[in-house]
């Protein structure tokens, strides 16, 4: 990861390229500009770990990539499968060689309402899978593009037995889904969040699913995830205490921010990166 430590390997190039697993601190963007960095180019679609303003009153530009949006979408579909089949209990159970019919019963997506809040390229495609399953489809998007039932985002809530995160979290979008929005929700919901964890207020997620108000939630990403995140924690104690809850919930599926890798993304990640680089040197010789 870039930081203040290894600038050096930056000075001489005007593009560079980062990851979103670590925050670019605003010291680091500062150093970066004084290595001669005009442009830095995120291997990711959203941009909530640059301060980009600041970035620009600075002279660096910002560019993010565009991605296969069927790597998401896919695994946004198998959470919400997993999660309206219990399949987390029903695994733990076959691990231990509990072979017993659980006592809830799964429910099918075809009597479903499902609402999509956030309709761009992964959101769309989205919509699109849930067309096979017969399903009913609400969407909520400023900007609507995709070919569905759009109503406002309490009506959406008031009315979807799974509620799935695609919006960028902005300034906005923080704690889009609050504790009064979780009350508004249908009793018994499901919340799927492949976007952004901040979307989502944790503390009042976690309340609502212990007290039954929400039936369950499958989360790729959570609040508070950077240094934990794609590191080996095994045999070390976890200090995110909303985490360590939502883990031991028998109902709340957590993978760590993995719906984007797969090999198709990862070469579109790495290409549109590249000629995000390529396209800005190019403007910056004839400029």
């Amino acid at each position: 990861a870039v930081s203040e430590a290894n600038i050096g390997l930056a000075r001489g190039n005007l593009c560079i390229s980062v990851g979103h697993k670590t925050r670019i601190t605003d010291p680091t963007l500062r150093a970066l500009g004084n290595a001669g960095v005009r442009y830095i180019s995120t291997r990711s679609i959203g941009y909530n770990h640059i301060n980009v303003p600041y970035a620009e009153r600075l002279g660096i530009s910002v560019g993010n990539v565009a991605y296969s949006p069927d790597s998401v979408a896919d695994y946004t579909l198998m959470l919400m499968l997993m999660a309206v089949r219990n399949a987390k209990a029903m695994i733990r159970s076959a691990d231990v060689h509990d072979y017993r019919l659980p006592e809830i019963r799964g429910k099918e997506l075809r009597d479903l309402t499902i609402g999509v809040v956030g309709t761009g390229r992964i959101g769309a495609a989205v919509v699109d899978r849930l067309r096979g399953f017969g399903c009913r489809v609400l969407a909520c998007d400023n900007r609507p593009k995709a070919t569905a039932e759009y109503v406002p985002l309490d009506e959406l809530l008031r009315l979807s037995d799974i509620v799935t995160l695609h919006t960028p979290l902005t300034a906005d979008t923080h704690h889009l889904l609050d504790r009064q929005r979780i009350e508004r929700m249908k009793r018994g919901a499901f919340v799927v969040n492949t976007g952004r964890g901040s979307l989502l207020d944790t503390a009042a997620l976690v309340s609502a699913l212990e007290s039954g108000r929400l039936g369950g939630a499958a989360l790729d990403v959570v609040e508070g995830e950077e240094g934990v995140f794609y590191a080996d924690r095994r045999n070390r104690p976890l200090e995110s205490k909303p985490l360590a809850r939502l883990q031991e919930l028998p109902n709340v599926l957590v993978s760590p921010h993995t719906a984007y890798y797969t090999d198709h993304a990862l070469r579109d990640t790495v290409e549109n990166c590249m000629t995000n680089c390529r396209e800005f040197e190019s403007r910056h010789q004839h400029g």
